[in-house]
């Protein structure tokens, strides 16, 4: 029988590849979607019949402390990934942040101790570095909070860290760097490019063109949930590490890249409602990933331009490109 894993979060971009990355991994999933009145499974509805065949659906609330426990009871392992990430909604609503991704971490560990669950996954963010000091950025580098969305997700990781000194909780973060591919949301550059163009706009508006990110393929990143999740306990647990590909590109130059694949000439306008605060916007981000490699194995299997190839692939499908609003700037 396989083994029953759990994901929080299961309902969103990352979530859902991960899903399908565990059952094609041979896991039956219980998965937890974010309780609407519309019984809405966001994009896990996009999932094939055979993939959802393996996923219990089940609506609750990492905010709720007895949604975290019937989700975990029984799973011999927990992806948690349900989170806020927007950084420019994070400066309207910062409580909101740390009622989902503090306070939210807080109840899933409390589950994951009380049923002494196996295995934790917990999610982190490149964004808790804030800008590179040295590169590429390691484990080690220092914490910075340049949003609140960065400080909820650092008090996260510390929680989950302190989880595991003072109770054993077997827990491992992973920390992604930008990750990208089909189902983004448009908040993110890379879909708020593409889908600009599929829809025809030859004048792309966008924030600052100067910041540098290290893009990593949603595939990539849902095989590194999967490996750290699996991998023996003494290689991971209690570790932190990094994903990305140690490839830097500049906001600017990976439009360009798009615009050439999508062979389409545009111009491209600052828009002042996407520019951050100054002290806040975070201007390189760049990923050490050596340790993650060295403990698990795991690298990245997708180039950029390929991954940016199946996105855009995925925009241009006439159903895919209704879900989306690009004249309109997302939060």
């Amino acid at each position: 029988m396989a083994d029953l894993v759990a994901v929080t979060g299961a309902e969103g971009f990352i979530g859902s590849h991960l899903v399908e990355a565990l059952v094609a991994a041979g896991h039956r999933v219980r998965a937890m979607v974010l309780y609407n009145s519309m019984g809405s499974w966001g994009w896990l509805e996009e999932l094939d019949a055979d993939v959802l065949d393996q996923v219990d659906v089940v609506l609750g609330d990492v905010r709720d402390a007895a949604s975290a426990r019937e989700l975990v009871e029984g799973a011999a392992a927990v992806y948690h990934l349900a989170a806020l990430i927007a950084i420019p909604y994070s400066y309207r609503a910062p409580r909101s942040y740390v009622d989902t991704n503090v306070i939210g971490t807080l109840n899933v560990l409390d589950a994951v101790r009380a049923c002494d669950t196996p295995r934790l996954v917990h999610t982190s963010t490149s964004e808790t570095y804030g800008t590179a000091r040295t590169v590429p950025i390691s484990e080690q580098h220092p914490l910075q909070a340049q949003s609140p969305y960065a400080a909820s997700k650092t008090a996260a990781d510390k929680l989950v860290e302190s989880y595991h000194l003072s109770f054993g909780v077997p827990a491992v973060t992973l920390r992604p760097f930008n990750t990208f591919g089909p189902r983004q949301s448009a908040r993110a550059v890379i879909p708020t490019v593409i889908s600009q163009i599929a829809a025809g706009a030859r004048q792309i508006k966008l924030g600052a063109l100067d910041p540098s990110r290290d893009f990593l393929y949603v595939a990539d990143t849902a095989a590194a949930f999967v490996t750290v999740g699996t991998a023996p306990a003494s290689a991971v647990v209690g570790e932190l590490f990094n994903a990305g590909t140690g490839d830097e590109v500049t906001i600017g130059q990976v439009t360009a890249d798009i615009a050439r694949l999508m062979d389409a000439d545009v111009d491209i306008t600052e828009d002042s409602q996407r520019i951050r605060p100054k002290d806040s916007e975070v201007q390189r981000l760049v990923a050490d990933a050596a340790k993650l490699a060295e403990h698990t194995g795991w690298r990245p299997a997708h180039t950029r331009d390929d991954g940016l190839r199946r996105t855009i692939d995925w925009f241009r499908r006439p159903e895919n490109l209704a879900r989306y609003k690009p004249g309109i700037y997302h939060q």
